[in-house]
């Protein structure tokens, strides 16, 4: 078996990477610089010279909520056009695709955790160019799926967990929004699960986050904790801050199909969040 990584130097798939590397499985790992998803020739040349595949795990995506709203042609070119052009390659070649989607498909408007039978509707570019890709790949391809998740944090890149950490070293005052309720979830916890998920053959669209839920303030208040921060956390709304993307107030999804389907709790994302520092102190940034 051998199986592709797109977008290895992001939280996933350098999580995808140090997973594989334990199970001694095959896979390439390939970034922008090896294979540019948003050129159709490109794709086409990479994948007529390299046929092996048996599965392919998309981790790459446009991530940039506020700047979607006007570099609009890039974002929908990586979250809608190239999930459906590499889902049309996997057809062809019968592999399993695999893709990320998020919590920001949805309006916000409900007061319960999400389902996968719920219907989307994004607030912002980011938002709708996910929501599209998902839509064409699950549309085109039946050996796929789309795994929705939130808040993804983990020790490669930056992340909101590492903006936390950041700040304490330098303010003694933080103001964090209350009104955006989610769920972090840790990008090893994502990969293992994922992997899980993967081998069951059960294809479609999965919702796959840490359990529990809480706002950006009380994850930040947790981090700030757990690292014995001395300063002063004080509440602030999504409206403070003037963003070019609207938010959503509560996204939080049900990975309760998912649980089902493997038969096992995901861990709460306090839990998660402790692994990782764990994880930055012994890679030495904490």
């Amino acid at each position: 078996m051998m199986i592709l990584i797109i977008g290895s130097n992001g939280q996933l798939g350098h999580d995808f990477q140090k997973l594989f590397d334990n199970l001694n499985m095959k896979y390439i790992a390939v970034d922008y610089k090896e294979l540019d998803i948003t050129n159709n020739i490109k794709v086409e040349e990479f994948f007529n010279k390299n046929k092996e595949f048996n599965i392919i795990i998309n981790c790459a995506a446009y991530n940039d909520v506020d700047k979607a709203e006007t570099d609009t042609e890039k974002c929908y070119l990586l979250n809608s056009k190239a999930p459906e052009k590499l889902a049309e390659i996997c057809q062809k070649s019968g592999a399993i695709f695999v893709t990320y989607s998020t919590d920001f498909v949805f309006d916000g408007h409900q007061k319960v955790p999400y389902t996968e039978e719920d219907i989307p509707n994004p607030l912002s570019v980011y938002g709708e160019s996910k929501y599209k890709g998902e839509t064409e790949v699950l549309k085109s391809y039946d050996k796929a799926y789309v795994i929705r998740t939130s808040w993804v944090f983990g020790i490669a890149n930056n992340n909101f967990n590492k903006q936390v950490i950041n700040w304490s070293k330098s303010k003694n005052e933080l103001s964090i929004v209350d009104d955006q309720i989610s769920v972090p979830t840790y990008s090893k916890d994502l990969a293992e699960l994922s992997w899980e998920l993967i081998k069951t053959n059960k294809f479609g669209l999965y919702h796959l986050t840490n359990s529990g839920e809480c706002s950006k303030y009380e994850q930040a208040k947790y981090i700030l904790e757990k690292i014995g921060w001395n300063g002063s956390l004080s509440v602030a709304k999504t409206k403070d801050f003037n963003l070019p993307a609207k938010r959503a107030e509560y996204t939080k999804l049900s990975s309760e199909k998912i649980e089902k389907l493997l038969g096992k709790k995901i861990p709460d994302w306090r839990d998660a969040i402790d692994r990782f520092l764990i994880e930055m102190k012994n890679e030495g940034e904490l």
